[in-house]
């Protein structure tokens, strides 16, 4: 079976990242706890006048690359490779990409190794991609084409919403897969 598995908020903790970041900042700024969160877009959450600063953040120099690990899912990934599956990392660059392409591959080789930045496939639109299964944290993946794998939903608040989906966490994976 052919696994792609997205990157940002299902193996790297980009919002939690970004909500560290942003409280060490600033402070005395709004945010949203991370349990709070109803909307895939942060940018749909927070005040307009804070999305430049946002902005500004989250595409500074490192940011992408020294993003915290979500718990589990780095060992999850490898263990269902292990099982033989083909396993690939498919994930969407930021439209503002200078730091961010780059700033994956250093990511994926930091954390997963180096032979992992073979599997990584980039896009801005994953119906594109070939495979059996994308696990991602998007409540809705659409694009170009009707995709050709099952999308299964990795649990997050903002994604609670959606009903007659498969989900999984890196928890309960071993099940959700076995369903499969």
């Amino acid at each position: 079976m052919i696994i792609l598995v997205d990157m940002d908020d299902v193996l790297a903790d980009f919002d939690g990242g970004f909500l560290l970041k942003w409280r060490e900042k600033y402070p005395d700024e709004f945010f949203i706890p991370m349990s709070e969160r109803q909307k895939f877009y942060m940018r749909d959450e927070y005040p307009p006048e804070l999305l430049d600063k946002m902005t500004d953040l989250f595409t500074q120099k490192g940011f992408v690359a020294n993003l915290p690990l979500i718990r589990g899912g780095v060992e999850a990934v490898k263990n269902i490779k292990e099982k033989g599956h083909e396993v690939f990392i498919c994930t969407s660059p930021m439209r503002q990409y200078q730091n961010c392409v780059a700033e994956k591959y250093e990511w994926v080789e930091k954390n997963m190794g180096f032979d992992w930045t073979t599997k990584i496939v980039l896009s801005r639109d994953k119906t594109l991609i070939q495979g059996n299964i994308l696990i991602d944290d998007k409540p809705e993946v659409t694009g170009a084409v009707k995709p050709v794998w099952e999308h299964v939903i990795f649990d997050k608040s903002y994604n609670a919403h959606v009903i007659g989906q498969r989900r999984i966490t890196w928890q309960n994976y071993q099940e959700v897969l076995k369903e499969l």
